[in-house]
């Protein structure tokens, strides 16, 4: 049985447009850079809920709500980027194990 290579490619559309919506061309990015970009919307979070959890400390912030959501979205981006690494650990692992 052949097993042909995974295709990374994005999806495109086949069908016909009347309205122009099949006139743009699609945005690839590399895994890098897809990478950094996540890792950069992560830290960006975790510097707002800094901030707010700073102002709150100091008496600046009115709505406590504003703090906690902040501090909720960085936690939960944290997470989800802990454990997409811990996968690709994994997955790195697994690769190294097999025999060629």
């Amino acid at each position: 049985m052949q097993i042909e290579a995974l295709q990374m490619t994005p999806v495109h559309m086949s069908a016909e447009s009347h309205i122009g919506e099949n006139t743009l061309q699609p945005v690839t990015k590399t895994f890098g850079e897809f990478l950094q970009e996540s890792l950069a919307d992560v830290n960006k979070l975790q510097n707002e809920s800094e901030e707010l959890g700073a102002k709150l400390a100091a008496g600046e912030l009115e709505d406590i709500s504003q703090a906690v959501v902040a501090s909720e979205k960085a936690d939960i981006a944290l997470q989800l980027t802990l454990q997409v690494r811990n996968k690709v650990v994994d997955a790195y692992q697994e690769i190294m194990r097999m025999q060629v």
